[in-house]
C-alpha cells in the first residue's frame, strides 16, 4: 500500500518541477515545496485518520485497501491546493 503513496509523491515532485520550469520559477524549489507539502499531509493523515481506522478489525480486504489509500488521496489534494497557491502568488507578483 505504501508503494502507491511513494509513487504519488514522486509524481507530485515531477509535476511541481515541470510547473515551476514552465512558469520561469526555480524548478527545484517548486519540487521541494510540492514534495514537502505532500509528505506532511500524508504523514498527518496517516497518523490522525489511518491510525484510528486501522484499530478497527476490518476483514474485507477491498475495504482495507481503500482505507489505507486515504492518506495518499488527501496528500494529492493538498498538493493540488499548494500548486494553485504557488501559481496564484506567481501571477500576482508579475503584476
Amino acid at each position: 500500500m505504501l508503494l502507491l503513496a511513494k509513487l504519488f509523491g514522486i509524481l507530485t515532485m515531477i509535476w511541481f518541477y515541470l510547473t515551476g520550469k514552465k512558469l520561469g520559477e526555480p524548478p527545484i524549489k517548486w519540487a521541494v515545496i510540492g514534495l514537502v507539502g505532500y509528505w506532511i499531509t500524508w504523514w498527518l493523515a496517516d497518523l490522525l485518520i489511518l491510525g484510528p481506522l486501522s484499530a478497527a478489525k476490518i476483514s474485507n480486504t477491498a475495504l482495507v485497501f481503500v482505507i489505507t489509500q486515504i492518506p495518499a488521496v488527501l496528500a494529492v489534494l493538498a498538493a493540488v491546493f499548494i500548486r494553485k497557491k504557488l501559481i496564484s502568488s506567481t501571477e500576482n507578483s508579475e503584476e
